[in-house]
């Protein structure tokens, strides 16, 4: 027999709630069944997104800001060499790295590209003013970045021209891993007035080679591509 906990009137254990001050009839076994709730929301709350527009200029007048304060302190406070170049074309490099992502999204990946070339180029310019000649610049640091420029447009011509997977890919890289390679080489021994020749640059242009051939003899076999795929799940 159980009775309502507010008037004391006898209850029917079919009962839910008392007839008499419709007083809810709780189990107490019930209690213990039920699970605890968290004192936290279950759902998280959302926070407006940052606009891109507001994100470049506050980016933007970080990187200035930086740039004018280094500037200033090295004309006034810290005069001597002009290490202010170094941080000032740091901005300049990461400003030219997040325009395509935050200001313009439409600009073409080989315009992005051919700007982020000239940035490293006028960044490795400026380190120029704190060396003794501008040598290595020119005749280096210059030719290594418009080869290194030219082959990552041309990669992004490949990638954008014909159907891109997992092999292309590679033999995209692999091939172009040659060329640079050679080209510094090259290069270093122009710089260093050695005879042009091949020497560890060979290695890699044999490597690569090889691994060229064999990427594109399973290119062109269909049956030799469907079972490579299938076996490295790509």
């Amino acid at each position: 027999m159980s009775y309502c906990v507010n008037c004391g009137v006898n209850l029917e254990p079919s009962l839910t709630e008392c007839p008499l001050c419709n007083t809810p009839v709780i189990n107490p076994k019930e209690l213990y069944d039920e699970k605890k709730t968290s004192p936290y929301p279950k759902e998280r709350g959302q926070v407006d997104v940052v606009k891109r527009k507001d994100l470049a200029i506050l980016s933007s007048i970080v990187l200035i800001a930086t740039s004018i304060s280094c500037l200033l302190l090295n004309l006034f406070a810290f005069p001597g060499n002009p290490w202010s170049l170094f941080i000032i074309g740091a901005c300049l490099l990461l400003f030219v790295l997040l325009f395509p992502a935050m200001i313009y999204t439409k600009l073409p990946i080989y315009i992005s590209l051919l700007f982020d070339g000239i940035a490293v180029g006028l960044y490795l310019y400026m380190i120029t003013f704190n060396t003794q000649s501008d040598r290595w610049f020119l005749e280096l640091a210059l030719p290594i970045l418009l080869l290194v420029t030219i082959l990552v447009e041309i990669l992004a011509l490949l990638l954008r021209s014909f159907s891109v997977s997992f092999i292309t890919t590679s033999l995209y890289f692999f091939a172009e891993t040659a060329f640079l390679c050679v080209g510094i080489e090259l290069l270093i021994h122009h710089y260093i007035n050695n005879p042009l020749k091949l020497t560890w640059s060979a290695v890699v242009l044999t490597v690569c080679g090889v691994i060229v051939v064999l990427l594109i003899t399973v290119l062109s076999r269909r049956r030799l591509r469907d079972a490579v795929r299938r076996r490295l799940h790509f």
